[in-house]
């Protein structure tokens, strides 16, 4: 099937969305001396598209959204780690909102931002061929479970936003 102008041009807009949102929130500085915490307020037009338009859509952007992050921000290794929590994110809260029938965002999100330090987790491991980084794994799901769900709440309020237009 063969895709609209319009829709890729919305496919686009969202990608430059969230590359905005990800490239001004990697200069934010988060006080907690643990790698890899971050808020994820990228992951509110992840959200966003999954919800409104299809997985596809979402994995579209969400894929150029870290490869143009990584090499925007110079963290071109990084990309290794996002790639694999946001994939799994991806397929996660995708699975979610089939279920929940796109109801309970707040919850998808908590989700999605787990498997995501999981993805990382797992990457991190096979990157550095140790088992010593799971150490992280309390404080990454810790920190996961808050920003995901500040980040869903942020996802209802703009969808919900989106739906009055």
């Amino acid at each position: 099937m063969q895709r609209s102008v319009k829709h890729l041009v919305l496919l686009s807009m969202f990608t430059s969305i969230s590359l905005v949102i990800f490239i001004l929130e990697a200069q934010i500085i988060i006080p907690i001396p643990i790698p890899g915490i971050k808020l994820g307020l990228a992951n509110i037009v992840t959200l966003f598209v999954l919800q409104k338009y299809s997985i596809k859509d979402a994995f579209a952007v969400l894929i150029m959204r870290i490869f143009l992050g990584s090499l925007f921000t110079g963290t071109l290794v990084s990309c290794i780690y996002s790639f694999s929590g946001g994939i799994l994110c991806l397929l996660g809260m995708a699975f979610l909102c089939r279920i929940l029938h796109g109801k309970f965002l707040w919850f998808t999100s908590v989700c999605g931002a787990i498997l995501h330090n999981i993805g990382q987790i797992i990457a991190a491991i096979a990157v550095m061929q140790t088992i010593q980084v799971i150490w992280y794994m309390p404080f990454l799901l810790l920190s996961g479970c808050v920003t995901g769900l500040l980040t869903g709440f942020a996802a209802m309020f703009v969808l919900n936003r989106w739906n009055k237009q």
